[in-house]
């Protein structure tokens, strides 16, 4: 089982496509942000963060790009929590292209991040808000 395990159909636009035809590179930073919204929107949204003065923060991105996406791919973003240690934890996504019968895994990433409180700007545990649905 992937803990916050979350897909979401993602959708290729024409200001997404660079001068060789394919998606450019900056496109999927942004779709891997989408994802990360998405857990939160679904597990802990960022207003009951905002309430409690904490944040995330993302620290780094890993991504590998495997196989090119264009206008007419059918991208499917999965993102899940991999690894969870007292401060940091670390997510796993991929994006495959659905276009094809069996799936594509276009883009591998690996991100770690933390919870910040607002007011020290200081990392803080994980949230037990999100710990609650983690098995």
């Amino acid at each position: 089982m992937k803990d916050l395990f979350v897909t979401l159909p993602l959708k290729v636009k024409t200001y997404d496509i660079d001068f060789a035809g394919i998606v450019s590179n900056i496109v999927y930073i942004r779709w891997l942000e989408d994802l990360r919204l998405e857990i939160l929107d679904r597990y802990f949204p960022i207003q009951e963060q905002l309430k409690r003065d904490i944040a995330p923060l993302l620290l780094s991105i890993d991504i590998r790009y495997l196989n090119a996406l264009n206008l007419y791919s059918k991208p499917v973003g999965r993102i899940w929590l991999s690894k969870l240690e007292k401060l940091r934890f670390h997510l796993e996504a991929e994006i495959v292209d659905q276009s094809f019968e069996e799936g594509r895994v276009s883009v591998r990433a690996r991100q770690t991040g933390v919870f910040i409180d607002l007011k020290t700007k200081r990392p803080i545990p994980f949230p037990e808000e999100l710990k609650k649905h983690i098995s």
